[in-house]
């Protein structure tokens, strides 16, 4: 999910991508000014995109994210206190310091300028139950704020790789992915499902995560769009969004009332689309199951395409998911829609929303000649209505969290 309290660096300019999150030794020396004392390291963890595959991972369904070059960094040293201690350069750097031992933040009524630290500090109640305890934390990223890139895991995973490095706790990824997964639902209160985790901690650089978010097992899919000759845009419309809200939590109420009235686990175990169709009488219901149903299809679809080498077949699952996501699951939003048609109008192969929807970005896939077209395309279409000028972010599969020094 996105982490619309925490404002993000947004150094690059419209159409360069170019990251701002400052160098590790930088950030060392702010961590050093802020607390007083050296940090014992810096541990970055990156922000993801959704190839395709949207709102299918809390209904137990496919996957297939990739890591972005853009993400947060968590300077750290260990407090032996049971207090952590948090400060993110992109609010002022105001104090948030709470105890490790304590129930969930989101019940302690936390004032909005404070809201975005439940995240490192949910992390670190959740993972006191496997060993680790206080930090000082300094944060710093370069995700724009509010587009739907998944701050919010990216900050989980660094101060969960933090936490763990320095209490010297050893949790393979996958398990640390469901543990920061249930830090954003129990502590935060984000009804979020485990894509976001799972792909800021286990991609890799050239290839999407094909992840099954039931069984947690995941492939590494090969995905170099520029060795085809492809450019994946990335275009945050804007368009902010908040999925604490009710909208999000909504439709994920909808589809675990459908997967009750189908008598199925979750939505990933319909197998008769057109029979569970024609069991629900409710028409809202019937439009999120479709989409999931469907969505779950195009993810496998996609994988086989670029285990085939044809990643620019790709564009006609990106059309028929944004349809589905506009029409079935009724989230996109009108500078969403307006940055797919005049993408497509321009010669691209194909484009869709991601992330949760309501406000946040879009992807594009378009060949790497068409590019600046494409580009040109969108501004234009911005301008003609008046909207602010979107920002076109690198999507370049990268590397997962890790230490930086």
């Amino acid at each position: 999910m996105d982490l619309p309290p925490l404002a993000m660096t947004d150094t690059g300019t419209a159409g360069t991508g170019t990251a701002g999150t400052r160098d590790p030794g930088a950030l060392r020396s702010a961590f050093t000014e802020a607390f007083r004392r050296e940090p014992e390291g810096v541990w970055h963890a990156p922000g993801r995109i959704n190839l395709i595959g949207e709102h299918t991972d809390y209904n137990d369904g496919f996957v297939l994210p990739f890591a972005l070059p853009r993400g947060v960094s968590v300077a750290a040293a260990r407090r032996d206190d049971g207090v952590v201690e948090v400060r993110s350069l992109q609010t002022g750097g105001s104090l948030v310091t709470a105890p490790v031992d304590g129930g969930p933040v989101v019940g302690e009524g936390w004032p909005d300028e404070r809201a975005w630290a439940a995240y490192p500090v949910g992390v670190a109640r959740v993972l006191r139950e496997h060993g680790t305890g206080g930090a000082s934390l300094l944060v710093d990223a370069d995700l724009p704020q509010g587009a739907g890139l998944s701050s919010s895991a990216a900050l989980e995973c660094a101060t969960a790789l933090a936490l763990c490095d320095l209490h010297g706790v050893a949790i393979d990824r996958p398990a640390l992915a469901r543990l920061a997964q249930r830090a954003e639902n129990e502590q935060v209160g984000m009804p979020c499902g485990l894509m976001d985790q799972s792909a800021s901690l286990l991609c890799t650089p050239g290839h999407a995560l094909m992840l099954d978010c039931r069984s947690g097992l995941s492939a590494q899919v090969p995905f170099a769009p520029a060795e085809a000759g492809l450019t994946l845009l990335a275009v945050d419309t804007r368009a902010s969004h908040a999925l604490t809200g009710g909208d999000y939590g909504r439709r994920r109420a909808e589809c675990e009332e459908a997967a009750a009235l189908l008598g199925v686990p979750a939505l990933r175990d319909v197998t008769d689309l057109a029979g569970a169709l024609g069991r629900l009488a409710d028409p809202v219901l019937r439009r999120r199951v479709q989409h999931v149903v469907t969505e779950n299809h195009r993810v496998e679809a996609a994988v086989g395409l670029l285990r085939a080498g044809a990643p620019a077949e790709l564009g006609a699952m990106l059309n028929a998911s944004h349809l589905s996501l506009r029409d079935q699951f009724e989230i996109s939003w009108p500078e969403a829609d307006a940055t797919v048609d005049a993408a497509l109008r321009a010669g691209a192969r194909g484009g869709r929303m991601v992330g949760g929807g309501f406000g946040g970005s879009v992807i594009v896939l378009t060949g790497t000649d068409r590019a600046d077209r494409v580009r040109e395309a969108i501004l234009a279409a911005y301008e003609r209505r008046g909207w602010t000028e979107p920002r076109f972010l690198d999507a370049v599969p990268s590397a997962g969290a890790h230490r930086v020094s």
